[in-house]
């Protein structure tokens, strides 16, 4: 016969009972307690000259204006270890891709679908390079190479208990749509001999232009990480703005991205091991010229240093807006390859391509319109290449409620904020140029209007791409909101 228990002992095996019935945590169970890292590691080319492209012309590199670097974020909270690396180069092939992300497996065991890689999109820095092909881009791929392994590692090996927070503030006089309509009779016709509905960095004229054909996306949000004795350890910083340019010619520069990276500290924390980083937002439409009005001049870098000066600023504002950093906080990454077919021209486009091409006489080559033959020369690679698809590496992270977004495309700014306002998260970052480099991603309706960044050869896969990307990752976003 069992004893009878006096009530309190036996509300308390009730309880017990109950708890672990539901599946509740246990008395004893662990829970989340988040660990952070950073580190950035200088990768400036060792050697010059270098090519830097991000143009139709050779654009050679003589010396180095400012530092280029690779900045690492590595987050734990025992159960899941998720590292971001933002690098300053044009863009990450996705041979870099996955050769870093081995190699940082290697080093520091964590899987590669727990690793984000993002270019900031400079225009002023080398490619990524490759393991073939001209002496000096095979020189850099090491250095950039080892250099992500490098940040990423000693993030790693950095970790420390921690909390988090997010903050945003608008700056919204630094973004402006560079896509324009323009006035009746003031469109110039495309490489191809047609006439677009908007046209990319129109002339800046109010006898020319009409209105903007998209939206901008004002905000910068951070992502503040300190230690438990609230010293700031990094800030993750976001910003819907292509690059600024105006860099000295013929130097390598980190662009607005780096300067901001240099800036932060004195709005920060000057304590060493501080580490900031700026990511390219979606921003595939959007740049720095400030249309129907006139800028004063300005010398080499100095718009650069505006436009960080202010970025600061606001993600200063939006870090001081954080209510509370946390460290209870759950992680979760979801990573997804779709396959999006490429574009291929008509028979008719390949014929009118290989006649531009036969034309010899230069009085005839100067008649037509210009890049005419950059395009008809990426008109017959698109009908001469053999893969069928571009195999593209989507992923969403989720640190509590704060989401992130990474697309391997130039993402048209509307598709950004579409994802903002469907997130089921309260906060969602977007991040272009990540884990590849696969051209622009403009949204159906933009394919309509034509221009630049949908032109055949500047825009690869299929006019439906930005849909099928946009409805995987938000199913991404589902899954991992309901998952904890």
């Amino acid at each position: 016969m069992r004893p009878v228990l006096p009530a309190i002992e036996t509300l308390l095996v009730l309880i017990a009972l109950s708890m672990e019935s539901s599946g509740s945590p246990a008395r004893g169970a662990e829970s989340p307690s988040l660990r952070a890292g950073a580190a950035a590691v200088d990768i400036t080319p060792r050697q010059f000259p270098v090519n830097m492209p991000g143009g139709f012309n050779e654009n050679p590199a003589d010396g180095a204006h400012d530092p280029l670097h690779a900045r690492a974020l590595v987050l734990s909270d025992g159960n899941e270890t998720l590292a971001l690396v933002v690098v300053d180069t044009l863009g990450l092939s996705r041979e870099t891709v996955d050769s870093a992300k081995a190699a940082i497996e290697a080093r520091c065991g964590l899987a590669p679908n727990r690793i984000l890689l993002c270019a900031t999109h400079t225009h002023s820095a080398p490619p990524s390079g490759t393991t073939s092909g001209p002496a000096e881009a095979v020189a850099y791929h090491k250095v950039l190479l080892d250099g992500i392994v490098e940040a990423a590692a000693q993030a790693h090996a950095a970790l420390r208990p921690a909390a988090v927070g997010v903050g945003v503030h608008p700056l919204p006089e630094e973004v402006f749509n560079r896509r324009w309509h323009l006035k009746p009779g003031k469109m110039p016709p495309n490489p191809f001999g047609q006439f677009d509905t908007v046209k990319m960095n129109p002339e800046n004229n109010p006898d020319v232009l009409d209105r903007p054909a998209g939206p901008t996306d004002p905000d910068i949000t951070v992502f503040s990480v300190q230690d438990t004795s609230r010293k700031p350890l990094a800030v993750l910083a976001n910003y819907a703005l292509h690059y600024v340019g105006g860099t000295p010619r013929g130097k390598v520069s980190a662009d607005y991205f780096g300067e901001f990276a240099r800036l932060m500290p004195s709005r920060v924390s000057k304590s060493d091991g501080f580490v900031a980083m700026m990511t390219n937002g979606a921003s595939g439409d959007i740049n720095n010229i400030p249309f129907l009005t006139t800028r004063p001049p300005r010398e080499p870098f100095e718009q650069v240093r505006i436009v960080a000066q202010k970025a600061a600023d606001a993600a200063w504002h939006a870090r001081r807006s954080i209510e509370s950093h946390r460290s209870d906080l759950r992680l979760g990454m979801s990573q997804r390859e779709i396959s999006l077919r490429y574009r291929r021209p008509t028979a008719e486009q390949v014929a009118a391509a290989k006649a531009v091409l036969a034309i010899s006489d230069p009085a005839e080559l100067e008649k037509l319109p210009r890049l005419a033959e950059n395009y008809a020369r990426r008109t017959v690679a698109a009908a001469e290449r053999k893969e069928e698809a571009a195999d593209v590496v989507l992923q969403a992270v989720r640190i509590g409620d704060f989401a992130i977004c990474a697309i391997p495309f130039e993402t048209f700014c509307e598709i950004g904020l579409d994802l903002k306002k469907r997130s089921p998260f309260p906060r969602t970052m977007i991040i272009s140029h990540a884990n590849g480099s696969t051209g622009y991603l403009p949204t159906p309706e933009q394919h309509r209007l034509g221009g630049y960044e949908t032109w055949l050869g500047t825009c690869r896969v299929q006019e439906d791409a930005s849909v099928a990307i946009t409805n995987e990752l938000l199913a991404m976003l589902a899954e991992l909101k309901k998952a904890y």
